[in-house]
């Protein structure tokens, strides 16, 4: 499998993302699945110019991302999964996306139902679909950058 890293991350590609985890992880593609962001030129071009140089970019829907991951595509790459929410995630496990591990980044929610970390703030929505994941076998984990300690996500909710 392909999939080095799956990040929620509710600015998609920043400074963190960018330098901290690509080369942590020594990333060779960054993937953005996000059925709005897919359709948006603008924010296409955003990404673009925060993707670091010598490291492939995809911007896809989640339907074309399933496709492309399971077809194969992304083989020979080390690709790291960027979503801005958890329901995405979701889909794409139930398109037959095999995901072991989730890094909860930065989820900061206008609306939010529950403060977790200085960093993640959830919806019910979001609650629901992590709760979700998780069922589905998914480890979930919080973790801003690597210097930093994980901390296991599912208990982080239920405090």
């Amino acid at each position: 499998m392909s999939i080095i890293g799956t990040r929620v991350d509710g600015r998609l590609i920043h400074g963190q993302v960018a330098n901290l985890w690509v080369t942590k992880l020594q990333i060779s593609r960054i993937m953005v699945v996000d059925d709005k962001t897919a359709t948006s030129q603008i924010e296409k071009s955003g990404l673009k110019l925060a993707t670091p140089s010598g490291v492939r970019l995809s911007v896809l829907p989640v339907q074309k991302a399933a496709t492309n991951i399971l077809a194969g595509k992304y083989d020979s790459q080390r690709l790291l999964i960027v979503v801005k929410e958890p329901k995405y995630l979701n889909d794409l496990v139930d398109a037959g996306v095999e995901l072991s591990d989730v890094n909860v980044g930065n989820l900061a929610r206008d609306n939010a139902k529950k403060i977790l970390t200085h960093q993640v703030s959830v919806t019910q929505d979001d609650i629901d679909n992590f709760k979700e994941l998780n069922q589905k076998g998914v480890h979930l984990f919080a973790q801003v950058n690597p210097s930093v300690k994980s901390e296991d996500f599912m208990k982080l909710l239920q405090n």
